[in-house]
Formats: C-alpha cells, sequence, structure tokens
C-alpha cells in the first residue's frame, strides 16, 4: 500500500481487512514517516480500530526495492508525487492499482468502473512501462466521475446520451485530512473546488468511451460540470441534468432502463461486488448521503428523483460513498476484476 498514512491509505488498509483474496505485506509513505511501525506513522481517523496486521508492519520508503515479493501495490498517493512513483513501480514490473489522477488520461491506462467499461482492462497488454510485461497502471476515476458514469451506463445503453449538465454537491471528506477548515464550512457552502470540474467533464467520456486497438475512443457527449462543498461528511450527491440521443417516450420508460440494467460483471462474484450496482428510488426524498452512502458496505450508486425534464430530455440525482465507492472501494473492485481476468496471479 503507497500512501498508507494518508486518508485514502487508511480507508484501503480498513477495506483489506479479513478481504478474502489480497491481505496487506508492505506499506509505503513518505521518509518523514520511513521506519516506523504503521500504529506509530499514522493519525487513524477511521470509525474502527486499526487492523493489527497492519499496525505492526514497518512503514518503507515507496521505492519499489522495498516492496519485492508483492503481486501488486495499491497507490493512494497524493497526485503531486504519484505520477514518478507509480512509474517508477511499473518499470520495476509491479502492477501498480491507482487512485490518484495521474495516469488516468494516459492512452494505454484503463480508467477503470469494472460494471460500466470491464472490457477497458485489456488495454494493459498495450502498456510499456515494463518491457517484459508484468508492470502496468490502472486508475480509477475522480469520486464525482464514478458515480456520473454508474448512473449514464444504463441510459446510454438504452438511448445514447448527447449532452448533460451536473452538479456534484461533495462533502468534506473529499477533501481529505485534515481537509476544508470549519471557518469555511460550518453552516455554509463553498461554489467551488478547485481542479474538479475539469475532472468531471472528461473523466466520464473515457470511461464510456469505446476500446479501440491500443487506446480508448472518447464518447462524444459534452459535460458542463460545477462542484460544490457542502457540509455534509461522506457521500457525493450529483444533480444531473442529460439530453439523450433518442427520447424515452415516458418516465416509466426511462426508469426501465435502470431496472432492467444488467451488471457486466455478475458472473465473477467479485467480494466487493454490490448486488445492486445501480439502485434506482422513487421516494423524492431519497437518495441523501446520510441515508444511503452506507449501502452495500458503500459500494451501491444511488439514483433518484428521475423526472422528464423541461430543458433537457431527463433529471435525475445519483450519489455514492466517496471515499469508498469513490476511491478505495473502487479500487480494490478493479484489482478484484483484474485478478479474475488474470492480470493479477
Amino acid at each position: 500500500m503507497l500512501g498508507a498514512t494518508g486518508a485514502v491509505g487508511q480507508k484501503f488498509i480498513r477495506l483489506l481487512d479479513n478481504h478474502p483474496w489480497f491481505s496487506v505485506k508492505a506499506l509505503g509513505a513518505s521518509k518523514r514517516s520511513a521506519g516506523k511501525k504503521y500504529t506509530k506513522a499514522t493519525h487513524w481517523i477511521e470509525k474502527t480500530e486499526l487492523p493489527s496486521n497492519a499496525a505492526k508492519l514497518t512503514v518503507q520508503e515507496c521505492e519499489p526495492p522495498n516492496f519485492k515479493g508483492v503481486d501488486f501495490v495499491f497507490s493512494g498517493l497524493d497526485s503531486s508525487v504519484a505520477g514518478d512513483i507509480e512509474q517508477d513501480f511499473a518499470e520495476a514490473g509491479i502492477p501498480v492499482i491507482s487512485n490518484a489522477k495521474n495516469y488516468r488520461m494516459h492512452e494505454q491506462v484503463p480508467l477503470l468502473v469494472p460494471e460500466v467499461n470491464p472490457d477497458h482492462a485489456d488495454l494493459i497488454k498495450k502498456q510499456s512501462f515494463d518491457p517484459n510485461g508484468n508492470g502496468w497502471i490502472v486508475t480509477n476515476p475522480n469520486c464525482v466521475s464514478v458515480p456520473l458514469s454508474m448512473s449514464l451506463r444504463p441510459l446510454h445503453d438504452a438511448f445514447g446520451i448527447d449532452s448533460l449538465v451536473v452538479t456534484s454537491m461533495q462533502s468534506v471528506s473529499g477533501a481529505g485530512y485534515p481537509g476544508v477548515s470549519s471557518m469555511d464550512i460550518v453552516a455554509n457552502v463553498v461554489p467551488f473546488i478547485g481542479g474538479e470540474e475539469s475532472k468531471v467533464q472528461t473523466e466520464a467520456t473515457k470511461v464510456l468511451g469505446t476500446l479501440s486497438d491500443d487506446s480508448v475512443s472518447f464518447n462524444d457527449f459534452t459535460i458542463q460540470a460545477t462542484a460544490v462543498r457542502v457540509p455534509t461528511i461522506e457521500g457525493h450527491l450529483l444533480s444531473v441534468s442529460v439530453k439523450l440521443k433518442s427520447t424515452p417516450s415516458s418516465i416509466k420508460e426511462a426508469e426501465e432502463a435502470f431496472t432492467d440494467w444488467q451488471n457486466p460483471i455478475a458472473d465473477f462474484d467479485l467480494p466487493s461486488s454490490p448486488a445492486n450496482p445501480v439502485r434506482l428510488y422513487k421516494e423524492d426524498r431519497y437518495p441523501q448521503p446520510r441515508l444511503h452512502a452506507d449501502r452495500e458496505d458503500g459500494m451501491q450508486t444511488a439514483v433518484g428523483r428521475l423526472r422528464k425534464g423541461t430543458v433537457m430530455d431527463l433529471g435525475y440525482v445519483t450519489m455514492a460513498h466517496n471515499t469508498i465507492r469513490g476511491a478505495a472501494g473502487g479500487a480494490i473492485l478493479n484489482a478484484e476484476l483484474l485478478a479474475a481476468k488474470g492480470y493479477i496471479s
């Protein structure tokens, strides 16, 4: 685990505790933490106790020689350092499954959401980080792009997407730890999050793109995004208005696009895969972060308030747990899919 002492790294460690397929064997962090037992190196902020197997591990610097013998690494590194470190690991023949943004737009790196674009995993075969083909990089999208692409997949399959407008109401945990100043966010809303809108406007078009021989052809729909910080703890709520390429004859037909949609990875029986990845709520007040972010161990994407639009064809809200489904949990599900496909042995 790279970036093990940070908020995302801690989430990885909690979710991997007693995982049926994977076990944590080595932890990496900055020089400041290297050489310390994990229990001394980290300020543990998860709701559960620090797992005993991780607590006794000695933190190493994030250098490939310190991780000999591992099958792959998860990266929860900050983007300011992730690029070079992840490349070093891939070039050393150690696969990297990353939560960082640095390689999301790389032509041969999958931007993977298993229920949306599992075929994009085959881009691994086209990567050239390691001449022996053992080292590669796979990324998961931004914590808003995950529920956005999950909610768009059924609509895209049924009607095609022309364009959309999305406003993301993002919880404070999305800013990491210690995060947003209390003076900025208590009883307040901050109508700008630096760097977020550009990622949202790009990533879903890659996730919903078409795999070609050696890259992904991005989907041609356009996205206008606004990112807002709100005083909730976990769970990003999105308001989406979408113009479709073909218009559903009724709201019932639009609802059926969600309820009839088939999960393409259901047969893999992956440990972190939710039984119902996209759930449509018909109650007007649902979904809500406090009530629904933890559904299916934080891995479900919720959709609600599906209605006919007045400017666009449809309006709806969608929500997912940003640090589980949109970060560590999503990356773990990526690893499970890659293991099931034989990329991790």
